[in-house]
């Protein structure tokens, strides 16, 4: 089980001479950053916010941030965010075409899927296609081994293995501390992991075991559907005892594409090595004599419900590429618009004076 993306390197300083520091929590436009071993409060400056556009052009959890520091409790001033090496993104649930970044330089997405009736394989899919179309190195968690017996845990990761294709996949139970040290690999010195997942999937509890502490509140989940309720209302960046970073995120039941292409994602390898079996290269596999896809479905080799899914996020996929070219052109219009206000302003100004 080797995943271990490239080493995302801690910025050592920046061209201003300013303090490197890092965002470890977001609170309503306001920022909590580890600099020099100490939490402080940060707020951007007025540049930033005048400039800023989309929700990329703020700070994020995990960004390494150039800062002015100040002393006693007045908050540290954020000048600019350092370039990003990784960006996890989903679409935000509803209508809005809008992205939500989850969180940004990140090595390793720790998906974690609990085995009660949060166990989905489709969804587990789409996990994966995010997470490793961010730049990060997916890894699957599968908690709540204590639940079944040896012979049905053997199903159940059969079938995960085969989604999974590349991606470690870890099954561990929190409550009896099983295959806990095989989590604990990943986590080496200055790598950071996220954890993504269902509520009541057992991320707080997981980074709880890691910390060696109750520091993450957590709450039973309901038995008839083994939902849970959001125990965990933000984003936040936490420094392990051991070395490493972790992120906890708040609960996800379903994660929207934001600029993911399946057509293009390990995840569906097989899936986009039979298509380029099929006789013709336009073959839409349905009814198209020579079709390797619907070969492999007809044999068994490929589940029907897999290559469905597949063609469902292929279409959502579609859908949010057709949306954010609209969005990026009103995004531009929206930028000139607000510079053209400068300029007239400062115009009306500088003939003032």
């Amino acid at each position: 089980m080797s995943a271990h993306p490239r080493h995302i390197p801690r910025p050592d300083r920046t061209e201003e001479g300013h303090t490197v520091a890092r965002v470890i929590a977001e609170h309503k436009g306001r920022y909590v950053i580890l600099v020099n071993g100490e939490e402080r409060n940060a707020e951007i400056t007025g540049k930033m916010m005048f400039e800023a556009v989309t929700r990329k052009d703020y700070p994020a959890v995990g960004d390494w941030v150039a800062v002015q520091l100040y002393d006693g409790d007045s908050p540290c001033i954020i000048h600019h965010i350092l370039p990003r090496t990784t960006t996890l993104s989903r679409k935000t649930s509803g209508k809005e075409m809008e992205e939500q970044i989850i969180a940004v330089n990140v090595d390793i997405v720790f998906i974690v899927q609990g085995l009660d009736n949060d166990f989905n394989l489709r969804r587990l899919e789409r996990f994966l296609v995010v997470a490793s179309q961010s730049g990060a190195a997916p890894v699957i968690l599968l908690s709540k081994t204590d639940l079944h017996a040896p012979e049905t845990l053997r199903e159940v990761l059969h079938e995960v293995h085969a989604v999974a294709k590349s991606a470690p996949v870890i099954a561990y139970s929190a409550k009896t501390m099983e295959h806990l040290d095989e989590i604990r690999k990943f986590i080496t010195d200055d790598v950071t992991v996220c954890f993504v997942g269902s509520s009541g999937a057992g991320k707080s509890t997981l980074i709880n075991r890691l910390l060696g502490r109750e520091k993450l509140a957590t709450q039973e989940v309901r038995a008839e559907d083994s939902k849970g309720k959001h125990t965990t209302t933000h984003r936040e960046l936490i420094p392990l005892p051991s070395g490493g970073c972790v992120i906890d995120t708040p609960g996800l039941r379903e994660i929207g594409l934001w600029e993911a292409d399946p057509s293009t994602d390990s995840t569906f390898a097989d899936i986009i090595e039979l298509g380029l079996q099929c006789k013709f290269t336009d073959c839409t596999h349905h009814d198209e004599p020579g079709c390797a896809v619907r070969s492999a479905i007809d044999d068994g080799s490929l589940d029907e419900g897999r290559y469905i899914s597949f063609l469902k996020l292929l279409k959502e996929a579609e859908f949010i590429a057709s949306k954010t070219d609209i969005t990026k052109q009103q995004e531009r219009k929206a930028r000139e618009k607000k510079l053209g206000k400068f300029q007239k302003e400062y115009k009306k100004q500088h003939r003032k004076g």
